[in-house]
């Protein structure tokens, strides 16, 4: 089974990456890496008590980033080698319209 990390926004539009020929973040730097794109991006945490986990930081994430910041391929790549590593799964969807991540 291949590894990818996938993005789909409204519209049907999607990005997908292939996880299986990108060198593994480890996930204490993927962290680290959705960490600072989350104040880069200046996101807002999804639950009222303020806890954040892994996964609405990638939803907010890409919410925040759109599709637009998508179109440079290093930054969408580090994007996808942050979500596979912190998340430790070989497939990960990233659903921003409906704001679920499924693996």
């Amino acid at each position: 089974m291949s590894s990818e990390v996938r993005f789909l926004f409204e519209g049907g539009e999607e990005r997908v990456f292939g996880m299986d020929d990108m060198a593994p973040m480890a996930a204490d730097v993927a962290r680290w890496w959705l960490d600072d794109q989350f104040v880069r991006l200046d996101c807002e945490p999804l639950r009222p008590t303020g806890k954040v986990l892994i996964a609405d930081k990638a939803i907010c994430i890409a919410r925040a980033a759109g599709l637009a910041r998508f179109s440079d391929m290093h930054w969408g790549s580090e994007f996808a080698r942050a979500v596979h590593g912190a998340l430790s799964r070989p497939r990960v969807v990233i659903d921003v319209a409906a704001m679920t991540v499924s693996y």
